[in-house]
């Protein structure tokens, strides 16, 4: 058996480690801390004396033991053979953002009992929503079995589109319902556009919150009360491919929620519907995505969503085929029903780190909510909310272009000359208020401009392998991330590599003896541009690669002076 260790052994053992390493700390927990973009610090060890004295989640929150999420499919297009496909093949949810008018053709054939049904028809929402009654009362006894949601979300609405808010109308949905389909939900309280337009999880969560309150208000303005307003909502979030900060927030959403419902003297469960992060999916090296995708699925079903939407991976290609469905539902499928995901009731519950984090991201959450509200609610408070994701966005680019993360397809290890599948666009609003923005945008555009110049670098090495092998590994993968092609030599061969552009890679000790008389001999062989892989500074040198530079710029530098 092992001995028990404690937490000042481990400090002394890392303090040790990091010693060793050269750094001169005096606490391995700050040296080893992280924090996110909404200021919550991640510590290198937790243990029982880090969980939270609050109360903690809700009994009734998060999906009933046993029961697995719905496997929700999303589709764009009115094809109803690639329904019936779904439907047949495990799906037994559709998410539909499709006319009004096609949703007979869609549904024609499907057994409305079987399935839930969330419509997406943005300022079409109340013709949908009686094209849908109407297909429920056709179904005679069935109709009153039909679950889902109307997907009314008017906030949201706004935010993709840039039109005004009107909330009015909720009301008059929520009556349609209650006499026509009672067994589904009105409104959908969707964040995933403030997370796609950079937001972090405690924006997302606190934009959500203050949404929800926002419709709660507009229907108890029009008579609904309170309990029953509370089971019109069902909210909407993205899961990422890290598991345990997609843990943490849909825990915290459901914590968020039960303090709102706690004043409003209502249930506290919130319905969850979780969708894979499109700011995560790469158009380079699609298949990638089936690899974060099942991450996101995963942490998604441990997090406690009642349903689940596995974006196809050539999401962000355009419309998905065959094939790329087949693989999003079986994701779910598999993680059900292989890996047995669903039959525990909130497994991460009671985890010295996950009930940290998530009692330190609702809090922040809470913050950020408060201050939309002080500003008027979400109504009023677009500017705000938009200059707010705007300074994130940023924040989360600057890191991006220094590999921070890196991207895997992308920016680490690509394939510069693989080409995605063709797919058909997906149509898109032309207009919108807040933009919508993928991680990988940035190197792919650069990638896309080096397929065509074809560009080249060459790595002009000082001294023995030994030496330069380090620093030579990490400039060839630094250019690789912008599709630069590299060559290796001795500054002397550098004339007849065909390049304009080089880089030294040695060891500091031989950059003080060499560097200089090595730039300016690839200088007069016909260097346009001379980088060296290290922060030392010498003459001739006109910029330098390292851990934590900024690759975008290295790479249009680099691409700029190929193409000039």
């Amino acid at each position: 058996m092992s001995p028990v260790v404690s937490r000042e052994r481990w400090r002394e053992l890392a303090l040790e480690v990091l010693r060793k390493s050269g750094k001169e700390v005096t606490s391995p927990e700050e040296a080893l801390a992280t924090a996110t973009y909404d200021g919550v610090t991640l510590a290198p060890l937790y243990d029982a004396a880090d969980l939270p004295a609050g109360p903690g989640l809700p009994p009734s929150a998060g999906r009933e033991p046993g029961r697995p999420w719905e496997v929700r499919q999303r589709h764009e297009t009115a094809d109803p053979e690639a329904v019936m496909t779904d439907l047949e093949n495990g799906a037994d949810s559709l998410w539909l953002a499709v006319a009004p008018e096609d949703l007979p053709r869609v549904l024609g054939g499907v057994h409305l009992d079987l399935i839930s049904i969330v419509l997406d028809a943005g300022p079409r929402t109340w013709q949908a929503a009686e094209a849908l009654a109407g297909l429920a009362a056709l179904a005679g006894d069935r109709a009153g079995a039909l679950r889902g949601c109307l997907g009314a979300d008017p906030l949201g609405d706004a935010a993709r589109s840039g039109a005004a808010a009107d909330l009015s109308g909720l009301g008059r949905l929520a009556r349609l319902r209650a006499d026509r389909l009672p067994g589904m939900r009105a409104i959908t309280v969707d964040a995933t556009p403030y997370h796609e337009a950079g937001g972090s999880d405690a924006e997302e969560l606190g934009c959500s919150i203050a949404t929800g309150l926002a419709y709660l208000r507009s229907l108890t303005e029009d008579g609904i009360a309170a309990g029953e307003a509370f089971g019109l909502l069902e909210f909407r979030y993205a899961a990422t491919a890290d598991q345990f900060a997609t843990i943490a927030k849909l825990r915290a959403a459901r914590l968020l929620w039960a303090r709102v419902a706690e004043v409003c003297d209502a249930p506290p469960a919130q319905y969850q519907h979780a969708v894979t992060s499109a700011a995560m999916m790469t158009r380079r090296d699609p298949y990638t995505n089936m690899l974060r995708t099942t991450l996101a699925c995963f942490a998604a079903g441990v997090g406690g969503a009642d349903a689940v939407t596995v974006r196809p991976f050539d999401d962000a290609l355009g419309l998905p085929d065959d094939f790329s469905r087949r693989i999003a539902r079986n994701t779910s499928t598999l993680l059900v029903e292989e890996a047995h995901v669903a039959r525990t009731f909130d497994p991460a519950g009671g985890s010295w780190y996950v009930e940290r984090r998530t009692a330190d991201l609702a809090e922040k959450a809470w913050e950020w909510f408060q201050e939309i509200e002080e500003a008027g609610g979400m109504t009023a408070a677009r500017t705000l909310v938009a200059d707010r994701l705007a300074a994130t966005r940023a924040r989360r680019a600057r890191d991006l272009a220094r590999l921070r993360p890196p991207i895997v397809g992308v920016s680490r290890y690509p394939d510069p000359a693989g080409r995605p599948p063709a797919r058909t666009p997906t149509p898109r609003p032309a207009a919108e208020a807040l933009p919508r923005v993928r991680h990988a945008q940035d190197f792919e555009d650069l990638l896309d401009q080096a397929g065509e110049a074809r560009p080249r670098v060459f790595l002009a090495t000082l001294g023995p392998a030994a030496e330069h092998a380090a620093r030579l590994a990490f400039a060839r993968g630094l250019f690789e991330a912008g599709g630069v092609e590299t060559v290796t030599g001795a500054p002397g061969d550098f004339a007849g590599s065909g390049a304009v552009v080089a880089c030294l890679c040695a060891a500091d000790r031989r950059y003080a003896a060499e560097a200089a008389d090595a730039a300016a001999l690839l200088r007069r062989a016909g260097a346009r541009w001379i980088w060296l892989a290290g922060r030392d500074r010498h003459d001739g040198v006109d910029g330098h690669l390292y851990a934590g530079c900024d690759v975008l710029d290295v790479l249009r530098t680099t691409l700029s002076e190929v193409t000039a």
